[in-house]
């Protein structure tokens, strides 16, 4: 996890993502990249007076302007914060799209959510699904803080998207105290694999350096994403990792609903990874 990439909504503020991928790209001695997105003038060009086009095309143009002057600024502040790989990239067009392209270049995605973002709806559960990389959400009431990840929760269900959530969060298990929320796992048939022995994920964990104890967790379809939670404040958990949505039957039932729910209601930053 050495190439970290921010979407950072102000260029003129530090926002709760860009101070929390900064930190955290000095912890695991990582290069940072933020990334400020621009409508492209080509948005404003149909369906509007020509003189309101030609309003928004300059007010782009000067936000372009804006954003592309505080390359310098961003990366002496990254560089105070001991993070001296930085760099700030510009884009003109859909965020949601211009993070797509950028997060195939890096290995984490940090995001937090936008109350009043121009892409409207803000599309966090899209960036998820398409980025191919693990992505940080931080909570909605995300307020600037230094925030030290000591103990993390791992959600695991035996699903591949748990099991690359783990694998992506490993460079930030290393010497943590790590709480394993054991789901009670059905057997999925859309699989139709059997393994004799069976994979123990502890074991993983263990041979890569990784002490960690386990709590079992039981709940309804609905309830997954409210347990989730719940065992994660009890552990006093700083980071929660967990697999989002799913390809098949099984890990949709269990991950889908969880992930709007902790989407929605998480009050820690949450690892998702599709």
């Amino acid at each position: 996890m050495k190439d970290i990439l921010i979407h950072v909504r102000d260029y003129q503020d530090r926002t709760p993502a860009a101070v929390f991928g900064v930190r955290l790209a000095a912890t695991l001695e990582a290069s940072v990249t933020g990334v400020y997105t621009c409508p492209h003038p080509a948005q404003f060009a149909l369906g509007f007076d020509p003189s309101l086009t030609a309003a928004f095309n300059e007010s782009a143009l000067e936000a372009v302007k804006g954003a592309v002057q505080s390359r310098q600024s961003f990366k002496n502040w990254a560089a105070s914060l001991g993070v001296p790989n930085a760099d700030w990239v510009v884009a003109q067009g859909a965020a949601s799209d211009a993070l797509v392209q950028a997060a195939t270049r890096h290995d984490l995605l940090v995001l937090d959510h936008a109350t009043n973002d121009r892409d409207s709806p803000w599309d966090i559960p899209g960036l998820i699904l398409r980025a191919g990389v693990p992505c940080i959400v931080l909570p909605q009431a995300e307020v600037l803080q230094e925030r030290q990840i000591q103990r993390v929760a791992l959600a695991w269900n035996g699903s591949p998207e748990a099991m690359r959530a783990i694998h992506a969060a490993r460079p930030l298990l290393q010497g943590k105290q790590v709480l394993l929320l054991w789901g009670a796992a059905e057997r999925d048939v859309d699989h139709g694999v059997e393994w004799d022995p069976p994979f123990h994920v502890l074991q993983y964990l263990q041979r890569h350096g990784i002490e960690a104890e386990e709590h079992m967790v039981a709940a309804r379809h609905d309830d997954v994403g409210t347990v989730l939670l719940d065992a994660s404040a009890k552990f006093c958990a700083d980071l929660l990792v967990m697999g989002a949505y799913g390809r098949n039957r099984f890990s949709e039932w269990w991950l889908g609903g969880a992930t709007r729910h902790v989407l929605t209601w998480a009050d820690i930053p949450v690892l998702f990874q599709h």
